[in-house]
Order: structure tokens, then sequence, then C-alpha cells
């Protein structure tokens, strides 16, 4: 990296960013968005407003000559009171498609929450800079993966030689909803979620609605999936609703029909997966709600525990058990009628073959190794030659 270098400051704007479906203007810069404006006023709930700001699968991607990159943010770190400290998120710098180096922001504004009594504060910070050198010489693709987790305010681009937009290359587009597995959890980094993880094996575009705590089958989110344009689309329904302990049976059949009839309102015949949750032992029968376990908490460690009587389940309430069961005799019905509807058991990402060697930190979310596992399995399945994400031509184009 030059001492001095002449630098190119670009506009952060849409045509450069990919997976937010919305740009909100800050006073520092913008702030990307996974929920447009009209999703996010539908629901007063501060854990979707939290969660669908935290750009999982948003990246920054232009065409460029330059070795040297610089981007300033305001990033905003979440702090658990009593919990132990979570690592601050990385930056991935792809080039040409290839993981080449990673960064971590300093500064940044402070989130405290307190599981305890449920409230938080926020602390203001400063933005820092994220800096990256000694890129290749020549025109390459340049991508810079946001943090999963924490909520990041963009405020310039500078690079030592002009940036383009990269042009279409015809991949085509993944749209998928899930829970906070689907978010990222405790992933390394934002590249290497399970669902970032399978596009880049799959070779498709993500745009990833995976929102921690907040897969409920809300409404705004299957308009948000309908309007939004996609070639492959997946839903994984389940364990926030456990979670949650948010409907009985008799609300979550009708609305999960609700859910694949809005979506399919915009993509009528887009290949469509509905996947059921992945294995959780502790809600496998016996439902929601999950809690907190502060006895662990105070112990430096983070777990979670089913709090539901399992004698419910004849009076309607869920348990992964039960809504698997009902997913696939949903899928079954429909495909009758929607031959590109397909159905998805999650257990053949994580299984109960999987509990040993890689069991749930928390009994609730997978690790590092258990993300790639998931998403070197879903890619082997789905985007196989005769699974339901065979590639063809797209259809519904192929951008974010």
């Amino acid at each position: 990296m030059d001492a001095h270098p002449t630098w190119t400051t670009t506009p952060i704007t849409a045509d450069i960013l990919r997976g937010a479906l919305e740009l909100e203007e800050t006073v520092h810069g913008v702030l990307p968005h996974r929920l447009p404006a009209s999703a996010r006023a539908q629901s007063p709930d501060g854990q979707v407003a939290m969660a669908e700001a935290q750009p999982s699968g948003v990246r920054l991607v232009f065409r460029t000559a330059a070795t040297a990159v610089e981007l300033d943010t305001l990033p905003t770190k979440r702090v658990y009171v009593g919990a132990p400290p979570r690592p601050d998120g990385f930056y991935d710098l792809l080039v040409d498609g290839r993981l080449t180096a990673q960064e971590h922001a300093t500064g940044g504004n402070v989130l405290t929450i307190d599981m305890t009594s449920g409230s938080a504060r926020i602390e203001p910070g400063p933005p820092g800079t994220v800096r990256f050198g000694e890129l290749p010489d020549g025109e390459k693709d340049v991508e810079i993966w946001l943090p999963h987790q924490e909520l990041t305010e963009l405020i310039a681009l500078r690079t030592n030689a002009p940036v383009a937009p990269v042009p279409d290359r015809g991949r085509k587009v993944w749209l998928h909803h899930g829970s906070s597995i689907s978010h990222g959890s405790d992933a390394a980094s934002p590249t290497t979620t399970w669902p970032a993880l399978a596009a880049s094996l799959g070779g498709v575009e993500l745009v990833n609605l995976g929102f921690g705590g907040s897969a409920l089958l809300d409404p705004f989110t299957a308009r948000v999936m309908r309007d939004t344009p996609a070639d492959l689309i997946s839903v994984k329904i389940g364990i926030n609703l456990v979670n949650a302990d948010a409907m009985r049976i008799r609300a979550f059949t009708p609305a999960v029909h609700g859910f694949l009839d809005t979506i399919r309102e915009g993509h009528p015949t887009a290949p469509l997966l509905v996947m059921s949750p992945i294995l959780c032992p502790m809600h496998e029968t016996t439902p929601g709600p999950s809690a907190p376990d502060f006895t662990s908490v105070s112990e430096g460690r983070m777990r979670f525990v089913a709090a539901g009587d399992p004698a419910e389940v004849v009076m309607g309430k869920l348990t992964l058990s039960v809504i698997r069961d009902e997913l696939a005799r949903i899928v079954e019905q429909r495909s009758a009628a929607d031959p590109h509807l397909h159905y998805f058991d999650g257990r053949d990402l994580y299984g109960e073959s999987d509990t040993a060697g890689f069991p749930l930190p928390d009994a609730l979310h997978p690790d590092a190794p258990t993300h790639r596992r998931m998403g070197e399995r879903f890619a082997a399945l789905a985007f196989a030659a005769d699974g339901p994400f065979a590639q063809g031509p797209s259809s519904n184009g192929s951008h974010a």
C-alpha cells in the first residue's frame, strides 16, 4: 500500500451493494436494511428492528484495479449483562470470489442488553475505518461482506483507483428466510454463515432474510419475499415459533398456507423450498418458550432451556417434531397443484448423528464448525443435478 495514495471516494449506493433491500440515509452515511420501511412500520418489536438492520449477507461489490481499500463505518456492538464478551464482527474481503483478508472495525456504538429485565441502553461511539491493502494488481471483482450481527452504518468508501458496478454475471438469486440460525448465530464471519457458504458453493447470489428471533410467519415478511426479485426461494420455519411460544397448531397451519400463498403471488413458478427445523434436542418434544439459563450466565456461559410442558402438546402446543410433521403434510398437499414446491427436513443439515461431535454450545444455536457442515450439506442436496435448486436459466433477474 502506498504511503500517500491518491484516493477515490465512491458514493455508497444500491448499485454497489447487494443483499440489502433498502438504504436509509443517516447523519453519518447510509444504513443497509434487509426489510423496507413499509415492512418495518408493521412491527413495533425491537428484536425485529435490531435483526433486520444487522447486515447478514449484505456486501459491497465492485470492479476495480485498486490495490488499497478503506471503508469508514459506524458499527453498533452488543453487550449482554453478565454474559461473556461478544467478539467484534469481521469484515470479509473477497477478490474474484476468494477470501483474501478479514478485518475488524474500531470504535462504534455499544448496545447493552439486560436479559433479566428486558432493558437496553445505547452508548454512542466514534466511527472507525476498515483498511485492506496489498490487493492484487489489475482489474478484479472486490466484495466486502459486512459483519452479520453488527448493525453497520456505511460512511465512506475510498480506493486508490476508480470503481464501477460489477456487470451481471448471470447468476441466479437465492432468497432465503429463517431464524437466527439462518441469520448466522455463532458463525465465524459473514461469509461462513451456512447460507453464505451454501450460496458460494451453489454459485448463486444470496439475499438473506434470516432474522434472529424473528422467523414468525409475519405477513410483512411474506410480502417482502413476494416483491423481491428472485429465482430460488427457501423458507426455514419452526424454531422461533417454539422459542416464543407464539402460536398453537390451529393457528400454525393456516399461517403457513398464507405465507406460501403470498410468496406465490410474486413467484408463481420459482422453486420454493420449505425447510423444517434442524435438530434441537431440548425442543424436539418439549414446547416453548425458550428461556435463558441465568445460572450459566453467571458462570460466564450462555445457555437456554425449554420452559414448556410436554403434556400441553395434546392441547395444540408446538414442538419441533409437531412442526416437521405438519410442514411435510402441508407441502405434500400443496405440491399436487404446485410441482415447484419442495420439502426439506432440517435434520438433514444437522441431526441426531451430529450431536456428539458438534453439540449446540448454548443448546440452541450451531457454532462455527456446524455452520460450515450445514452449508456444505445444503449445497450438496439443494444444488445437486436432481435437487430443487438445480441450475438452469435465470428467470426473475439476478440482481439483489
